[in-house]
């Protein structure tokens, strides 16, 4: 099997397996101790349809995909776009990355959108029809961008590798030789990492709060996270254009043979932060703990986790998925898809669970389970459409 071929697969497969993780994230939100929801204004909700059924051990996997799978994909989003702008040119790179993401963010987003946040306007609103609830989508609700909006960032950030490809190109090949030298040097990659997404994410989350939101209409993205998630694209541009599965991510050199530790000192590090968040928060509220000292603790604990479970998730793909699946080849296929139509179906299912006297878990997996599989028919069903196949 040629590397191109290796490629594909772990990094598809990767890439799909962190579709699922965000299907799951969301099936999960209805179901965590700290939902709520605004009857008037659903979008100040935690989660558009929020249970009275509720297990805390959704909160503990809701929070530990939160930490880093937004961040891996938009690394992942960056791995093969110096090849792309090579081959293609920055004119056609930019007009392609506009078909294959804009476009399906604005039109089909909204579509999707509009189908998926009308259970939550209707628990609010029981007597309020159709039309009402559209005008409400685009007044009050400001055009509720929904998960589509990690398809406008990254749409953002090709764009703008485009218009500055010279400068981008300049760095990566000035990078190149030093990335690829930590291959056998897995402990200062981590440090590299650790100090990158130390900088970009704690002094701007310390400052503008960890869950800010900031935008216009359908363009929201969360401020507190855009320089991460900017940074987490550029290492992925950057390490895209070394031979990575021959180098920097090789089975042979010491970062990818270490996966079992990064999986190891994820998990003991996500379980650091989960326990000792409410042990900081009482040393802050009781003085004995400088409030800035307690959130460089919890923020750099939160950075750790990031870095982590990012090299566990990477590594243990190149380490195991290298070779082809019959149902995983479809998956991958159709990840771009499932990514934008799943949130209806997670919503109207967690809709039409409220009242049924099972537990939170089963709604979750009930949830997950029907979103996954009706979201990947919809989109094989869709992609035979010529002018969707064309672009998703």
């Amino acid at each position: 099997m040629s590397s191109t071929k290796q490629r594909n697969v772990w990094v598809d497969y990767l890439r799909s397996a962190i579709t699922l993780l965000v299907v799951a994230h969301h099936s999960s939100l209805a179901y965590t101790t700290f939902a709520k929801y605004d009857s008037k204004v659903y979008i100040n909700s935690t989660h558009p349809v929020v249970d009275t059924t509720r297990w805390i051990g959704l909160d503990i996997f809701e929070n530990f995909n939160d930490i880093f799978f937004m961040s891996l994909m938009f690394m992942i989003g960056g791995f093969f776009l110096v090849k792309s702008i090579n081959r293609k040119g920055a004119a056609h790179f930019i007009k392609d990355r506009f078909y294959r993401l804009f476009v399906p963010f604005l039109f089909l987003g909204t579509l999707f959108m509009l189908i998926a946040y009308f259970p939550s306007y209707h628990i609010g609103h029981p007597n309020a029809g159709v039309t009402s609830y559209i005008i409400d989508f685009f007044t009050l609700e400001k055009w509720p961008v929904g998960p589509p909006w990690f398809i406008w960032v990254l749409f953002a950030f090709n764009f703008l590798f485009g218009i500055f490809n010279p400068f981008f190109q300049k760095l990566a090949a000035n990078l190149k030789s030093g990335l690829s030298q930590l291959k056998n040097r897995p402990f200062l990659f981590f440090l590299i990492l650790f100090a990158i997404t130390w900088l970009l994410y704690v002094p701007l989350a310390y400052n503008v709060g960890q869950g800010k939101w900031i935008g216009i209409g359908p363009f929201d993205f969360q401020l507190s996270r855009i320089l991460l998630y900017f940074g987490y694209f550029l290492l992925g541009v950057f390490i895209g254009n070394t031979d990575f599965n021959k180098e920097l991510f090789s089975p042979a050199y010491g970062i990818i043979r270490k996966w079992w530790l990064w999986a190891l000192l994820a998990i003991f590090v996500y379980a650091a932060l989960t326990l000792l968040s409410r042990p900081l928060t009482e040393l802050v509220n009781e003085n004995r703990l400088n409030s800035f000292a307690g959130w460089m603790i919890y923020y750099s604990l939160y950075a750790a986790s990031c870095v982590l479970s990012s090299l566990a998730f990477i590594t243990t793909f190149r380490k195991f998925a290298n070779h082809q699946n019959r149902w995983w080849d479809s998956l991958s296929a159709n990840a771009y898809m499932i990514y934008l139509v799943h949130f209806i179906f997670v919503i109207w299912t967690q809709y039409l669970l409220l009242g049924s006297n099972i537990p939170a878990f089963v709604k979750f997996v009930i949830t997950f389970g029907v979103a996954v599989s009706l979201s990947w028919l919809v989109s094989i069903l869709l992609r035979r459409i010529k002018i969707i196949a064309q672009y998703i």
